[in-house]
């Protein structure tokens, strides 16, 4: 194994300066730092692209959130509760009589 790794460093001059002790001993704990610990750059990627995701999703929920309200200030008004009323949930007044057209195109 060493005669192997004079080899290398006698065949390419510049390899003597990496197989100083102090600097693989520096190159391991950057790979220790960088790949292999609980707080490495592959789990601070994943953590980064998961808060996108939530911060998206926290931006979809309060837009969606909003819409609700301005459909619920709009509700507050009678007349408008009444065709919603009528329109979604298909009620009456006590003497009509309401007929469902299905159409099969339409969802």
């Amino acid at each position: 194994m060493k005669k192997s790794i004079q080899n290398l460093i006698d065949r390419y001059p510049q390899l003597k300066k990496l197989y100083n002790r102090y600097v693989v001993i520096i190159i391991l704990f950057g790979f220790w730092m960088l790949f292999l610990d609980n707080y490495s750059i592959l789990d601070h990627s994943n953590l980064n692209s998961e808060i996108k995701l939530l911060e998206n999703n926290k931006k979809y929920y309060l837009n969606e959130i909003q819409k609700d309200q301005e459909q619920i200030n709009e509700l507050r008004k009678s007349e408008k509760l009444e065709a919603y009323a009528r329109e979604k949930y298909f009620m009456k007044r006590p003497n009509e009589d309401i007929y469902i057209i299905d159409f099969e195109d339409e969802d």
